[in-house]
């Protein structure tokens, strides 16, 4: 379902273009390389994990191959990770 116009961003909301497109590059490259779909969504979450939970999962289902109902289960999971590796790291 392609929306034809572009809904403006909640107020508050990061909305990088260009990043998400090189976060969504940058995880269809590790799809390509034979990479898991995980390390697809983990880089890809990394790389915009200042977007909307909506952003991110638009960017999943187009980066790592996943579907609407998988990437939003990726999108917890990496949110949880990512949670973690900041905790351990200190932050």
């Amino acid at each position: 379902m392609a929306r034809k116009t572009k809904e403006p961003a909640p107020q508050g909301a990061v909305m990088d273009e260009q990043r998400i497109a090189e976060a969504v590059k940058e995880g269809q490259g590790l799809i390509a390389q034979g990479k898991t779909k995980i390390d697809a969504a983990m880089a890809i979450y990394r790389l915009i994990e200042d977007h909307s939970q909506e952003t991110l999962v638009k960017a999943f289902i187009e980066g790592a191959s996943l579907t609407e109902r998988g990437a939003l289960t990726y999108w917890y999971n990496c949110r949880r990770k990512r949670a973690r590796e900041l905790h351990e790291a200190g932050r």
